[in-house]
């Protein structure tokens, strides 16, 4: 009877730290993710982000490289360097609202997730943001990709290119160019958000809050 009263005791004194620890944790992930987000779309969102970023620079879609190649064959460098620079221009500009969204998603991690998070690879947190918003970013970003591709005169210089190169085409193509630059552009976000998460976990020096320095100096 004492043994079972003492276990109860040890148990019940246990069980607030073990509660207290995985909170902490928790909320160690949550600002990590939150300040890798904020970080990586304010970087992406600067002009020469992702078009001097040679990791992330989106260059024309794969299906339109024969466009590519046969509008430079003819002299039209310039009008295939605009496109591109445009598409790159319309990720940048879209990055400036990206943040909220992430933070808003970063809010939605449990505690379980945060705890299996913390033990699993340099970019655990990257993955799971990845892979439970790459639907719903999606949704919300195509809307500011395609204002952004009109803005920044990406779709102008995308149907030049396309209608030029049919004129001399049999085989007519015209891939969709916000889908293409959605996918590139989130998938350059999360690349930049995982080398966030990845400095912080290996560079004490990247943990700028006395949380993460508690969180990840522990791990």
């Amino acid at each position: 009877m004492k043994k079972t009263f003492f276990f109860l005791l040890l148990v019940l004194g246990i069980t607030p730290l073990f509660s207290q620890l995985n909170n902490e944790i928790a909320n160690g992930l949550k600002q990590a993710l939150t300040i890798g987000a904020e970080k990586g779309s304010a970087a992406l969102s600067q002009t020469d982000g992702f078009f001097k970023n040679a990791a992330i620079k989106i260059l024309l879609p794969p299906e339109a490289k024969k466009i590519e190649s046969t509008l430079r064959s003819i002299g039209m460098n310039k009008q295939v360097d605009d496109a591109i620079l445009s598409i790159n221009r319309a990720a940048e500009d879209a990055c400036k609202t990206a943040a909220p969204i992430f933070v808003s998603a970063i809010k939605e991690m449990t505690v379980t997730d945060a705890v299996n998070i913390l033990k699993g690879a340099d970019t655990a947190a990257t993955s799971y943001l990845k892979r439970t918003t790459s639907g719903p970013l999606t949704s919300s970003f195509k809307p500011i990709i395609e204002s952004s591709l009109q803005k920044t005169d990406a779709t102008k210089h995308w149907n030049t290119l396309v209608t030029t190169y049919n004129k001399f085409s049999i085989r007519k193509l015209n891939p969709s160019l916000s889908d293409y630059v959605t996918q590139k552009a989130l998938d350059g976000i999360y690349t930049q958000i995982a080398s966030e998460e990845k400095n912080i976990r290996q560079n004490p020096a990247a943990r700028a809050t006395d949380l993460l320095k508690k969180v990840f100096g522990k791990n």
